[in-house]
C-alpha cells in the first residue's frame, strides 16, 4: 500500500509504526472473509481492509476521527481472526490500537457514551469494585425489559444486566503476597495472574490451575500488587492508564523475579495472556521498562501451552464426555494457540468436538458485548447455534470473556479448560457442573 505521510508525521514512533503496518498491506482481501463484522454486515468499511483504508486517511491528513470513522472502528471486535488469514502479515492489531488512541485524543464522543465508556474503564479492571458493582446488579434486573425503551444507552444497560450473574460466586483477593507450595520439593516457580474480571466472576477458575500446578509439583506465587494487566483500558482507546497498569505488573513480576525468579507467568485469561505478551512491543520506546516489558513478555504463557509442554500426572477417572470446545479469538489468533487445549482435554478423556465456523468470534470481545450489544447478539447467537451442531454436554474455552458470554445464552455448562483438567486429574467438581454429567 502507497503511503503520504510527512517526515514531521514519521519523527512520531506511533505514526512510524502505523506507515509501516500499512505499507505491508497489499489489498488482497482475504481478511474480509474472516472478518465477523463484514460476514454480518457486508459493509466493506466494517472489514480490515475497510478499516485500514480510513485509518490511512486519518493518520496521512492528521485530521481527527469522524463519525464514520468511530462508527466502523467501535464495531471492531479485535478478534485477530484477519491476522491468521492476511498472507502478508499486516499487524492489524498494533494498527487498530493505535487507531483507538487517536479516537480517543481527537474524537468527543456523546455524553452518555463517556459516562458509559468512564464507567467501564473504572469498575472493570478493579476488583472490589467491581464486586460492589454486581453485588448492585440483581437490584435493576428486574427492570431490564425497560432499558431498551432509552435508546442506544439503554439498549447497554440491557446488555450489561444480560451478562451479570443473577449470584457470582466471588471469593475476596488476597491482600499479601500469597505462594502456594507442592506436596514435593518444587522444581519449578511460577507467578499466576489472578487479573480482575475473571477474579470475581469465576474465582473457581484460579482456584483450579493452582491445584493442577501443585499437582505437578510447581510452587505458585499470587505476588501482593498486581491487578489488572491493561486490556482492557487499551481497547477502549485509554493508551496512557493501560500502560501505567502494564508498568505497575512489570515492576511487581521483575520484583518476584530478582527475589526467587519465575519461570513462568501463567495465565488463564487468554484476552489478558495476549495483552501481557505485548508488554515489550507497547513499552518499546520507554527506556525504563523496553527491556524489563520485554522480558515479562517471553516468560507470558497461556495454562494450557504452559501444560502442553510438561508430563501430566495419571488421570484419576477419564471422562469420557462430549466437549464442544471454543477457541477463544485471544488465543487462536492472538496467541496462535490452537491444537494443545483440545489435546489436553482429549488426554484427560473427553471426546473434543470442535464447533464449526470456529474462528468467527462470539461477539465477547472485552467490553464490546456491552458497547455493541446488537452485533454481539448476533455473533453470540451464530455461535450457539454451530455449538448445538456438536451435540455436546459441556462447552470448553479459555477466556472469562467467552465464558461469560455464552452463558448467557445457552443452559449447557460453559467452563474454563483448566477446570475440566482440574477435575478429570481429581480435583473437586467445577461449580455449574452439573451432577448427573
Amino acid at each position: 500500500m502507497q503511503t503520504n505521510f510527512s517526515l514531521a508525521q514519521l519523527k512520531n514512533p506511533a505514526t512510524a509504526e502505523a506507515e509501516k503496518i500499512l505499507r505491508t498491506c497489499v489489498h488482497c482481501g482475504f481478511c474480509t472473509a474472516t472478518c465477523p463484522t463484514f460476514v454480518l454486515l457486508g459493509d466493506e468499511l466494517d472489514s480490515p481492509r475497510g478499516r485500514i483504508y480510513l485509518i490511512k486517511d486519518m493518520l496521512e491528513k492528521n485530521k481527527p476521527a469522524d463519525e464514520t470513522v468511530v462508527k466502523h472502528i467501535d464495531r471492531c471486535l479485535s478478534c485477530l481472526a484477519c491476522m491468521s488469514a492476511c498472507p502478508s502479515g499486516v499487524n492489524y492489531m498494533h494498527l487498530v490500537d493505535h487507531a483507538r488512541s487517536y479516537i480517543e485524543a481527537t474524537y468527543k464522543r456523546p455524553l452518555a457514551d463517556r459516562l458509559l465508556r468512564a464507567f467501564l474503564g473504572f469498575v472493570l479492571p478493579h476488583r472490589n469494585l467491581f464486586r460492589l458493582a454486581l453485588a448492585a446488579a440483581p437490584l435493576a434486573k428486574p427492570f431490564q425489559a425497560l432499558y431498551p425503551r432509552l435508546g442506544r444507552t439503554g439498549r447497554r444497560l440491557a446488555a450489561m444486566m444480560r451478562l451479570a450473574p443473577i449470584s457470582s460466586r466471588t471469593a475476596p483477593a488476597p491482600r499479601r503476597s500469597e505462594e502456594v507450595l507442592p506436596a514435593r520439593a518444587a522444581k519449578t516457580r511460577v507467578a499466576l495472574l489472578r487479573g480482575c474480571v475473571q477474579q470475581v466472576l469465576r474465582p473457581g477458575i484460579n482456584d483450579a490451575a493452582i491445584r493442577f500446578l501443585s499437582r505437578l509439583g510447581i510452587e505458585t506465587v499470587l505476588p501482593q500488587g498486581e491487578g489488572c494487566c491493561g486490556a482492557l483500558l487499551h481497547h477502549l482507546g485509554k493508551e496512557k492508564a493501560a500502560l501505567a497498569q502494564a508498568r505497575t505488573n512489570i515492576d511487581v513480576w521483575s520484583a518476584e523475579i530478582e527475589r526467587k525468579g519465575l519461570d513462568a507467568i501463567v495465565v488463564t485469561a487468554s484476552g489478558c495472556g495476549t495483552m501481557i505478551k505485548d508488554y515489550g512491543f507497547l513499552l518499546r520506546n520507554n527506556k525504563s521498562y523496553a527491556e524489563k516489558a520485554a522480558r515479562i513478555s517471553a516468560l507470558a504463557k497461556d495454562v494450557t501451552e504452559f501444560l502442553d509442554a510438561r508430563e501430566l500426572p495419571v488421570l484419576v477417572e477419564p471422562q469420557h464426555k462430549i466437549v464442544a470446545y471454543h477457541a477463544a479469538c485471544s488465543l487462536q489468533h492472538g496467541q496462535k494457540i490452537d491444537a494443545a487445549p483440545k489435546e489436553l482435554l482429549r488426554q484427560a478423556g473427553f471426546e473434543v468436538r470442535d464447533i464449526p465456523e470456529g474462528h468467527l468470534c462470539c461477539g465477547s470481545a472485552g467490553t464490546y458485548n456491552i458497547l455493541e450489544p446488537e452485533i454481539a447478539l448476533r455473533l453470540r447467537d451464530r455461535k450457539l447455534e454451530n455449538i448445538m451442531r456438536t451435540s455436546p454436554g459441556i462447552i470448553a474455552a479459555g477466556n472469562i470473556g467467552c465464558i461469560a458470554q455464552l452463558a448467557s445464552g445457552t443452559s449447557i455448562p460453559v467452563l474454563h479448560t483448566i477446570e475440566l483438567l482440574d477435575f478429570a486429574h481429581g480435583g473437586p467438581r467445577p461449580a455449574g457442573l452439573g451432577s448427573t454429567l
